[in-house]
């Protein structure tokens, strides 16, 4: 017997948006099935309403929604700061080329057309969010609020003043900063920043960023104690 396929999430959260019942519950399980955490809404303002309380990795959009339609739920993600550069999946009914072709025009990272393969919507939510995190890390400044991190000469800055990082918390405060606004779980952390490292419990995050907040000074409430989970950098108003 082959076996299983490992997960493609990795607890990265997904808003899945539709108000057919059905096609909600069914996207929900397999992006739960592969180790994503999912959230649902089944308007747009509910949609706009999770986006600004948990501000997801991700969003599966359906296009015809009612009330506000998903283009429009699209265009308010897109004209914020805060959630501008969150990966958008468009799901809808439409097959015609100008269709996917709006969708995409109007920011979408991707378009599905129903019906579709739950295999090829969990394979493209990884697929999305997997060039989100490597055009994050790639940038050579990442900036949240009072926060400017130079990822190509290993510097932050706090309101103007260099902050002076061990390697290991300038990789903890990068790893949160580029998923700003995404809650990180101590294991998740431990994943990235320490790579797994048997000797290194879940307490090592908690000293690691009491110590960063430390060194940040006023800029430290950016960081987030998400209580019996993990932490967050907040998502700024202005930051790139």
């Amino acid at each position: 017997m082959a076996p299983a396929a490992p997960p493609l999430g990795d607890g990265e959260r997904v808003l899945v948006v539709d108000d057919e019942p059905d096609i909600t519950a069914l996207v929900a399980y397999h992006l739960a099935k592969n180790g994503f955490r999912v959230s649902t809404a089944a308007s747009g303002h509910d949609a706009l309403r999770v986006v600004q309380d948990e501000m997801p990795a991700l969003i599966v959009l359906d296009r015809m929604l009612p009330g506000m339609s998903g283009d429009e739920v699209l265009a308010t993600v897109r004209a914020s700061s805060a959630s501008r550069d969150l990966p958008v999946l468009m799901l809808t009914a439409r097959r015609e080329e100008l269709d996917r072709i709006r969708g995409l025009a109007l920011g979408a990272d991707d378009y599905l057309t129903k019906p579709f393969s739950t295999r090829e919507l969990v394979l493209r939510v990884s697929a999305i969010l997997r060039r989100s995190r490597i055009a994050s890390v790639n940038a050579d400044v990442v900036t949240v609020g009072a926060l400017q991190i130079d990822c190509v000469h290993h510097r932050v800055t706090a309101e103007g003043q260099q902050v002076e990082l061990t390697a290991t918390e300038f990789r903890l405060l990068l790893t949160l900063a580029v998923r700003r606004g995404r809650v990180q779980s101590r294991a998740q952390l431990l994943e990235e920043v320490w790579e797994a490292a048997p000797d290194v419990q879940t307490r090592t995050v908690d000293m690691h960023v009491q110590r960063l907040r430390a060194k940040l000074g006023a800029a430290a409430d950016l960081i987030e104690t998400i209580r019996g989970f993990g932490y967050r950098v907040r998502a700024a108003n202005g930051g790139s």
